[in-house]
């Protein structure tokens, strides 16, 4: 019954037999765990083009101003062992596909920040590196032991990556070619992925991660508000 393979998607058989054929819409824990499987998926989703505001900006300006490399290159390594581990521990797609979305925006953004910069053959080198990287993690050929070594690794590598950003804000007097779009769909998603991990996987890892991700995510966004009429001043070589 092609209706009962989609629910499938959403909700176990058991909640589907609550639902469509006793009709009751009041099991609590049936509740709980279909409204974080679709909200699960509505972060996968949006993660498809979460960065994509940001992308555009970078582009429109033709300059990756305010942008902190070094701190795209930590966020790269938190969505990357979030997505090796999450695979590796075969979590469900919803609480995870996010972070393979991120990793592919971030390459993006890592490459255009070099190009802008002068640096194309860096950001080509970037990009293959990474690549090596990612098939290393992600293809079983390393220990779960060791991702979660990773993923433990996780929070303080969020924390930087943001503190790095939030400081760059800071000294320069405004937050340049940020995206308000991107960082506050961001700090939503983060929000709302402290609930999905508790209710699908239960990992104290993961949601002590995307609580502190929510910290800091929300403090970039304070940012961009403070500076919102600030105009970034370009020093002169």
């Amino acid at each position: 019954m092609l209706f009962k393979q989609i629910m499938n998607v959403f909700m176990s058989d058991e909640c589907y037999h609550l639902y469509f054929v006793d009709f009751n819409f009041f099991d609590g824990p049936c509740f709980s765990a279909v409204l974080s499987k679709l909200l699960g998926y509505a972060i996968v989703l949006g993660a498809v083009l979460v960065k994509v505001p940001q992308i555009q900006k970078i582009v429109s300006a033709g300059s990756a101003l305010g942008v902190s490399f070094f701190a795209l290159l930590l966020e790269l390594y938190a969505v990357t062992s979030m997505f090796s581990y999450s695979l590796a521990r075969e979590f469900p797609f919803s609480t995870w596909g996010d972070s393979f979305f991120l990793l592919i925006q971030n390459v993006i953004i890592g490459f255009l920040i070099q190009y802008y910069n002068g640096k194309t053959a860096t950001g080509a080198v970037f990009i293959g590196m990474l690549a090596i990287i990612v098939y290393v993690l992600a293809s079983g050929l390393t220990p779960l032991r060791y991702l979660a070594t990773l993923q433990a690794a996780n929070m303080p590598a969020v924390v930087v990556s943001k503190l790095v950003q939030a400081f760059d804000n800071y000294k320069n007097g405004h937050t340049g070619q940020l995206s308000v779009i991107t960082v506050f769909l961001l700090f939503n998603g983060s929000l709302a992925r402290i609930f999905t991990s508790i209710q699908e996987t239960g990992d104290n890892l993961i949601i002590l991660n995307y609580v502190v991700s929510s910290i800091c995510n929300g403090i970039i966004g304070f940012q961009i508000l403070w500076y919102w009429n600030a105009t970034p001043k370009e020093k002169a070589e």
